[in-house]
C-alpha cells in the first residue's frame, strides 16, 4: 500500500472512532435525520444524508401550516421572528424516544439568518445533554446564518459538529457535496 492511501485510511478510521466516541464506547450510535422543510429543498438534503448514513427520519410540521405563496410564507415567517413565536408542531418525538438517539443531523431552510421559529419549538422540548447535533441548511444566499449558535443556545449540553450549507436551488444536485462532507464528519 502507498504511503497516501494509508494517510487516507487512518484519517477515516480517526473520524469514525470520533463519531463512535460521541455515542458511547462500543455500540453503534443512534441516528436521528430531523429537519423542517416548506419546499423540499432541505428534505431533499436530509434524504442524500439518510441514504448514505441511515438511521430514522423525522419531519417537523407546524399544526397550522405556512401559505404555498413564497411572499406570504416570508411574511409570517418574519413575523413569528420578530415576536419569537413558537408555533405549534402538529407532531413531535415523545421524550422517551429520543433519549434513544446519540446523534442527530438537523435540518433547516435559513429563514431570516437562523433556524425556522418552529425548530426552536422542537429544539425546547428536549434534554440534549451527551447528543451530537450536526446542522445542514438550505439557503437563498444566507449560508448557515446564526442556525449553529441558535441550535446551541437551545440545546446545552450538546456537541455541536460542522454544518453543512446547500444553495436551495442546488439541493438536487448536492449529492456529492454531502458525501465529502460526511467523509469530513467521519461517516
Amino acid at each position: 500500500m502507498n504511503m497516501a492511501l494509508l494517510a487516507v485510511m487512518g484519517m477515516m478510521l480517526c473520524g469514525m472512532t470520533a463519531v463512535a466516541q460521541d455515542a458511547g464506547a462500543n455500540r453503534v450510535p443512534k441516528i436521528l435525520i430531523v429537519f423542517f422543510s416548506k419546499t423540499n429543498n432541505t428534505r431533499t438534503i436530509a434524504e442524500q444524508i439518510h441514504s448514505r448514513v441511515g438511521g430514522d427520519m423525522f419531519h417537523v410540521a407546524t399544526k397550522k401550516p405556512y401559505p404555498q405563496d413564497y411572499r406570504e410564507t416570508t411574511r409570517i415567517a418574519r413575523i413569528e421572528f420578530d415576536n419569537n413565536e413558537r408555533p405549534e408542531l402538529a407532531a413531535t418525538i415523545a421524550p422517551e424516544d429520543m433519549r434513544a438517539y446519540d446523534i442527530i443531523f438537523f435540518g433547516y431552510p435559513n429563514w431570516w439568518g437562523t433556524i425556522p421559529m418552529a425548530m426552536f419549538t422542537f429544539l425546547e422540548q428536549f434534554d440534549w445533554a451527551g447528543k451530537t447535533i450536526i446542522p445542514f441548511c438550505t439557503h437563498g444566499s444566507g449560508g448557515l446564518g446564526r442556525g449553529p449558535a441558535d441550535i446551541g443556545k437551545l440545546a446545552p449540553g450538546a456537541t455541536l459538529r460542522q454544518g453543512l450549507a446547500i444553495q436551495g436551488n442546488s439541493a438536487s444536485r448536492a449529492q456529492g457535496e454531502v458525501d465529502n462532507w460526511l467523509r469530513q464528519l467521519g461517516f
